[in-house]
């Protein structure tokens, strides 16, 4: 069942939060184990919460979130519970207080049942840490979840909750929806706060969220959404409801769709082929669809620039500590992080604002941009995935093209979803991204629900088979 479903027959009596708990408590017994997506289990945790939730609903007064069951990305800090970051300088941290966006679901009557894998310090594209392991995809056990938030993605593809939390610094909850087949939106820059929080990924970082369904991805978000005195970029208040403003038809849209963002970057004929017949049907929903190819700046070394330099310096204190413990492939990344210099830093800034415009010019014609959310289906899940240039196509390109369409728009700070929009010939799931203007969620929300309501998705579920 969906979250809105759930808050259904809650309120009608015929399911309490203690039974859905416990029956998602057993799922990820079964399941877990075969994927990788639950790291730290808090069950008394949360069928405490639930009896608390069971009351409110005798009472009739349900919150928001009543009753509903939500993991959290282990990026991120809750009171009394090991969060890890995914790596062994963490392994033993329990953070003294919640995050903000925590207060707000457990404040909303969400019930935590723990947290989700990522990659360490959620660096890279896949899903891996020498704590806890890979996290692999439901679709095929073979394959990688994505990451930085494939823990999240993965066990919503698998049932084992119908939200969850996660974060994007340059891609993370696209691309693990794409790859995991569900639906993950990246809200504007500021849109959800930050805080308290490990430094780094300052300038990147987007909270959200990923679910099976949009309206569920509304609903949390109108939780997790509004201002902080703690975080400097945190954004006024959405004067209306997402849930809400999601609502109507698109039609009459102009919607501009880009097979490469006019990059030249190579993109898997299935996925481009998937993408551009799901794009095109959006003439279907009464919008005006055109191709563009708008040649913005590559922004592929400036992203590595800043995700590898304010990395490099939230740690620099225990640098040598940390050489003893850290991923081996991450070994590499703090030679090149230690090669930057000042002026390398001020030069993604003033390419960011190049971007920014660039972006801008072509939101003065179109309301939304459509591209597909990454250039290849998962690939198969490794140590680190693959690291060196391959061809897709017969075209080479570097790994960190394969999202090529998703960290621009980190940068940039717009919205940005990533829909389920079909399969390729092995069975593995495509995404369509949609992106939006900045402060604009609801028309990305209302778009993605369109398409949802007209390429179902929801029903269409990985088979996990028992050993």
């Amino acid at each position: 069942m969906s979250a809105i479903e759930l808050l259904s027959v809650y309120k009608k009596g015929r399911l309490s939060p203690v039974e859905v708990v416990k029956t998602l408590l057993a799922r990820i017994d079964e399941i877990n184990p075969k994927i990788n997506a639950f790291v730290t289990r808090t069950d008394e945790m949360a069928l405490s919460a639930a009896k608390e939730s069971e009351k409110t609903f005798q009472k009739g007064k349900p919150r928001p979130l009543e009753g509903v069951p939500i993991a959290i990305k282990d990026n991120v800090f809750t009171k009394g519970v090991r969060t890890t970051f995914g790596s062994k300088l963490y392994q033993n941290f329990v953070p003294d207080r919640d995050a903000i966006l925590v207060e707000r679901l457990k404040n909303a009557g969400a019930v935590i049942l723990g947290k989700t894998n990522l990659p360490e310090f959620g660096l890279v594209g896949i899903t891996d840490n020498l704590v806890f392991g890979k996290t692999v995809n439901p679709w095929n056990l073979n394959r990688t979840s994505g990451g930085s938030s494939g823990g999240a993605a993965a066990a919503v593809a698998a049932g084992l909750y119908p939200i969850a939390h996660g974060n994007d610094g340059g891609g993370s909850i696209r691309i693990s929806s794409s790859f995991c087949g569900v639906f993950g939106l990246k809200p504007s820059f500021g849109r959800v706060p930050i805080y308290p929080h490990l430094p780094g990924w300052e300038t990147l970082n987007h909270e959200g969220v990923i679910s099976r369904t949009v309206a569920d991805n509304a609903l949390v978000l109108d939780v997790m959404a509004g201002p902080s005195l703690y975080d400097q970029n945190s954004l006024p208040q959405y004067p209306g409801k997402f849930r809400e403003d999601m609502k109507g038809n698109i039609k009459g849209l102009r919607v501009a769709f880009s097979s490469d963002l006019g990059g030249g970057f190579p993109v898997d004929s299935q996925v481009l082929e998937t993408c551009q017949q799901a794009a095109f049907s959006f003439k279907e929903l009464g919008c005006i669809v055109e191709e563009i190819k708008p040649g913005w700046i590559n922004m592929e070394s400036d992203f590595l620039t800043t995700l590898l330099s304010e990395t490099l310096t939230a740690h620099e204190n225990e640098l040598d500590k940390y050489k003893e413990v850290a991923f081996p492939p991450y070994l590499p990344f703090l030679e090149v992080a230690t090669a930057f210099s000042n002026r390398d830093v001020i030069r993604v800034q003033f390419n960011r604002c190049k971007l920014y415009e660039q972006v801008s010019k072509v939101f003065e014609k179109y309301d939304l941009i459509l591209t597909p959310t990454l250039a290849v289906a998962a690939f198969e899940a490794g140590d680190m995935g693959p690291l060196e240039p391959e061809k897709v196509n017969g075209q080479e390109g570097s790994p960190s093209s394969r999202v090529c369409f998703t960290y621009p728009f980190n940068f940039t700070g717009q919205p940005a979803a990533s829909v389920p929009c079909g399969f390729n010939s092995e069975g593995l799931p495509v995404g369509l991204q949609i992106v939006g203007k900045r402060l604009d969620e609801a028309l990305v929300l209302r778009a993605s629900a369109a398409f949802e309501k007209a390429h179902p998705w929801r029903d269409r579920k990985p088979v996990i088979k028992s050993n």
